[in-house]
């Protein structure tokens, strides 16, 4: 069973086919030196991880946590964190409309580190993954940030006390929570991600991070975003659901091919 910190390195990093920033910056939200790097790959593990007795779902690296020998290390201006995930648990994720995971399917040239041609084939199935209940799971995202940042479920979020102390509020949080659903809103709208986000909702977003809206303003804003997201549901002309035969048939054809490479 694959538990061992190398040995998962050692199975995600030679079978990526795809990955890129996911973080502030594949975004348009980056403020100056503040912001980590975020990155997300998808791989294809060896064929014992998945019929044999081994497993693998992910692997993790943080730099901050090696840095400092913890692994609850809070990372700094620079760090990398990074998640590499099985073909298949990328594909349950994203056929579920996880918004973080679907990143990868839109992801410009620039923010890529790693793109196989397998993994542009992964890219140019997107139409697949687009569906109303992706939507649906930006609007409960969505809700549940607000709810967290206000302390009305569970803590309320203060990993970054220094902006409460400084601002009256975690702005960072509260922008990314303002993206999601803007992001939400096109997804529904056009079936797509535009990276990095675009004119005046960007430059609105990076406002709210510098604190130039005060809570009040921006719970508003997330409250309209709701109830615009819930509309869309009812009106938007993507599917209902995504393509899940067709996003099984890839997954599955790629792991064949990818065997049958490996133990050549």
């Amino acid at each position: 069973m694959a538990n061992d910190d190398a040995e998962l390195k050692g199975i995600a990093e030679p079978n990526t086919i795809l990955r890129g920033l996911v973080g502030s910056s594949v975004h348009g939200l980056v403020l100056g030196g503040t912001d980590d790097r975020d990155e997300m790959g998808v791989c294809v593990e060896p064929r014992r991880y998945i019929v044999g007795f081994g497993r693998f779902e992910q692997w993790v690296y943080r730099s901050a946590a090696e840095r400092e020998g913890r692994a609850g290390a809070r990372s700094r201006a620079g760090d990398l964190d990074l998640t590499i995930y099985s073909l298949r648990k990328w594909a349950r994720l994203a056929l579920q409309g996880n918004p973080t995971v679907l990143l990868l399917l839109y992801l410009p040239d620039d923010a890529l580190v790693v793109r196989t041609e397998v993994g542009r084939q992964l890219q140019q199935l997107a139409p697949a993954f687009a569906s109303r209940q992706a939507g649906r799971r930006f609007l409960g995202y969505l809700e549940a940030q607000r709810q967290r940042l206000v302390g009305e479920c569970g803590q309320r979020d203060v990993n970054r006390a220094e902006l409460v102390k400084q601002l009256g509020y975690d702005t960072k949080y509260a922008m990314h929570m303002l993206r999601l659903g803007h992001q939400g809103a096109e997804f529904l709208e056009t079936g797509r991600l535009a990276l990095p986000m675009r004119g005046p909702v960007r430059s609105h977003l990076m406002d709210v991070r510098r604190g130039r809206s005060n809570l009040a303003d921006v719970l508003a804003e997330c409250m309209e975003l709701e109830l615009r997201l819930g509309a869309l549901l009812e009106s938007s002309t993507l599917p209902l659901k995504p393509e899940t035969d067709r996003v099984e048939r890839f997954v599955m054809d790629t792991y064949a091919a990818a065997w049958a490479a490996q133990e050549a």
